[in-house]
């Protein structure tokens, strides 16, 4: 097994899961492996996660233990061989529902149209319950066999339900034959046709739930369809086409018109403009030059260009934009572990319900007793499987994920469906998320001798330690004037601060009036100059050399073109915005008021903001953070939704639960519209699952008998439920037209 199968865990696909009940057999098989940590099997997909550190030979070899059957899912699976694999199991399906039910419809009639012979034709009925049982052996095989498995090893699930169901309608039909005088008006005919038509009705459901719930996975076979199959690699001065997944680390690759973008890497040679929607939902092509990013699975439009590749496999930002996509929709939020707990116990209580149904109606029912009883009890059977509450959660959950990847924000962690839509207060990073975080230089003032040029190389040296966004905007004015940088000596960052050094002989300070103060020096009689740039929305940096205050240099980082109207957005759904942040009180203040946040926490070291999201916590609110997903990872933890805004190529980051892939602040609204879409949609499926069950089982139990004389037809009872299911996954699929941008 690979770093990467132990890291990100190992996906199986699972065969033979038919109902919730399967669910917790897989999961139980698969956590008695030896190494296993966490196993999550999602019903919707069909699929299995299991983390740890454990084989995967003996992970297939314990599901086939359980009764079911494993693949191990490596790489990326081909769109269209998914596609090909789905619809000749939906066409299988729609087969044996057609034999099955051709044969039940012509069974039924022949009985209206008063052809049926009569009882004492023995002959007659022989060749068609032998003819039943064929058609049940071919139609109802795959529930026979998932019985016997379950049987053999003391479990039930839906198989054990429409086997119990299907096979005592054959075997009373065939008694029947003998034995009409025991029963009741509603059943003096056999059952055969009721045998094959719930067959017919139940397989019809499966064909169109696995249908519908092909759609739901679109969006992650739209994202492996963006995957080229082929790259354009320049080896020893000659252009090759060669597989992607022979394509190594720092190879050059060229990029033609219309061509997708292979893998990962820096460009070049040459320019041109690429379609980056698919991954972060921004329509408009963006600029690409020498020096920039391209992401693998990205479309190139115009030009030609090389680049050379520096993330490959795996580690492309949109590998693990699916593998975080997949692990979403495999998770299970807070609210499905009610519908796991029931479905745990369900198959086994519907069986008890069938068997104190039919004591029942045997002790107390009318005459003849035992037909009632035997309709009855096969009728709960029939009615009662629990494939909609299974269904309800992870079908909803997968296609909200996949739809929030369409449009450019990636849900890490199922958690985040559910939360998302309940956050009261949201709190936000200043740089890089209400601002550009694109700062540049658009001051500099002399307080002493030096020139201007001397102040931006002392500042742009002693920075070039630094990974600050403020210290990438001198350094790229010192380089734009082709100033050369000194070397320092004795450098330390001072977080939230500033900087200081040695260069030469001087010790130099370059940092805002903290860092100043630290080191006993006076800024009383530049309070003025440095409260003038803050109030224009400017930060400004002292400069320092021997305790000796020399410049001042004022970087501007403007807001974001829709940082004012998400703030909008967010305070009209009644969110409580809060932007926290390291700068300075007023010009903190001037970029709030640029876009329309009335609070403001600034000051605040970067470590300090988690304990922010903590006292808001403690005063009852539930918090969302936004920041950048490095500096900020600790309140990002700390919050109760973490929304990391992050770029193409920046998708792994550990602490956020939703990260915002194209950068704009509008797409954290969007997710918390999503979320109580999903919530809404989570809620219907489970009060439909419930109330079908709640309704059916007494209904098909005889409840109207004594009121109206009414008992639910087996047959019709297998119509319900296999329509049950199929109505929860077309629900889900609703999500999949969601209106996020709603003002």
């Amino acid at each position: 097994m690979s770093q990467d199968q132990t890291a990100e865990g190992i996906r199986l696909s699972i065969l033979g899961m038919r109902c919730a009940g399967c669910v917790g057999a897989v999961e139980g098989a698969l956590t008695a492996v030896a190494g296993v940590t966490e196993v999550t099997v999602n019903f919707a997909d069909h699929s299995a996660l299991v983390k740890g550190n454990s084989d995967p030979e003996q992970l297939k070899q314990a599901v086939k233990d359980a009764g079911f059957d494993a693949a191990i899912m490596e790489g990326f699976e081909d769109p269209a061989e998914q596609e090909q694999q789905e619809q000749q199991r939906y066409q299988q399906l729609m087969t044996k529902a057609k034999v099955s039910g051709g044969f039940g419809a012509f069974l039924m009639l022949i009985d209206m149209l008063g052809w049926m012979p009569d009882m004492s034709v023995w002959w007659f009925w022989v060749i068609i319950a032998l003819i039943t049982l064929a058609i049940m052996a071919y139609s109802g095989e795959h529930f026979y066999k998932g019985a016997v498995k379950s049987l053999l090893l003391k479990q039930a699930n839906m198989d054990t339900l429409i086997a119990l169901g299907t096979g005592s309608a054959w075997i009373y039909s065939c008694i029947v034959i003998d034995y009409q005088a025991l029963l009741p008006v509603i059943a003096t005919h056999a059952y055969f046709e009721a045998a094959v038509v719930i067959l017919a009705f139940i397989n019809l459901g499966t064909g169109l739930e696995t249908l519908a719930r092909g759609r739901t996975s679109s969006a992650i076979r739209q994202l492996i369809g963006l995957q080229p199959r082929t790259a354009r690699v320049i080896r020893d001065g000659e252009e090759l086409d060669i597989a992607i997944e022979h394509v190594g680390l720092g190879e050059t690759l060229r990029v033609r018109p219309g061509e997708k973008i292979a893998v990962d890497g820096v460009l070049i040679e040459g320019h041109s403009s690429v379609d980056e929607s698919m991954l972060t939902g921004e329509s408009l092509p963006v600029e690409k030059t020498v020096g920039m990013q391209v992401v693998a699975g990205t479309m190139n439009q115009t030009g030609s260009f090389l680049f050379m590749a520096t993330r490959i496999g795996r580690d492309t930002a949109l590998a693990q934009i699916i593998n975080s996509v997949r692990q979403a929709q495999s998770s299970k939020p807070e609210i499905a572990r009610l519908a796991d707990r029931i479905s745990a116990v369900f198959v086994p209580a519907v069986v008890a319900l069938s068997v104190f149904t039919f004591f029942m109606w045997y002790a107390v029912g009318p005459d003849p007793s035992l037909g009632y009883a035997f309709v009855t009890s096969m009728t709960v059977l029939v009615i009662a499987c629990p494939c909609a509450l299974g269904l309800a959660t992870p079908i909803s959950v997968m296609v909200a994920v996949g739809r929030a990847a369409q449009s450019g924000i990636l849900i890490r962690k199922g958690d985040a469906l559910q939360s998302a839509g309940k956050i009261t207060c949201l709190v936000l990073d200043k740089t890089g998320t209400v601002t550009e975080g694109k700062p540049t230089v658009s001051a500099i003032t002399t307080l002493a001798d030096l020139s201007e040029d001397a102040v931006l190389q002392l500042a742009a040296s002693i920075e070039s330690g630094s990974e600050h966004p403020l210290a990438a905007a001198i350094i790229a004015a010192a380089e734009q004037k082709q100033l050369p940088l000194t070397k320092v000596t004795h450098f330390a960052a001072s977080a939230g601060h500033g900087v200081s050094g040695q260069i030469d002989d001087q010790a130099i300070l370059f940092g805002n009036t903290a860092l100043m103060a630290e080191h006993n020096l006076s800024t009383v009689e530049y309070t003025a100059q440095l409260e003038q740039f803050a109030h224009l929305g400017q930060t400004p940096m002292l400069l320092a050399v021997n305790q000796r205050v020399v410049g001042i240099i004022a970087v501007s980082d403007p807001i974001k073109k829709d940082s004012a109207a998400a703030v909008q957005h967010l305070q009209h759904l009644g969110i409580r915005v809060i932007m926290v942040t390291g700068d300075n009180s007023i010009t903190a203040q001037a970029i709030a008021k640029q876009a329309g946040i009335s609070e403001v926490r600034a000051q605040v070291l970067p470590p300090d903001k988690a304990a922010v999201v903590k006292e808001l916590q403690r005063l009852g609110e539930i918090v969302g953070m936004v920041g950048d997903g490095i500096n900020d990872a600790p309140a990002l933890a700390q919050a109760n939704v973490g929304f990391a805004i992050g770029t193409g190529t920046d998708v792994a980051i550990e602490s956020a639960d939703v990260v915002i892939l194209q950068g704009s602040l509008l797409k954290v609204p969007e997710a918390i519209a999503l979320s109580k879409a999903t919530v809404i949609n989570i809620k219907q499926n489970l009060f439909g699952a419930f109330i079908y069950n709640t309704l059916s089982i007494p209904l098909a139990a005889g409840l109207l008998y004594p009121l109206f004389g009414v008992l639910l037809n087996p047959m019709i009872a297998g119509a319900a439920m296999a329509m049950s299911s199929v109505t929860v996954v077309t629900n889900a699929n609703r999500l999949r037209w969601t209106k996020l941008d709603d003002k």
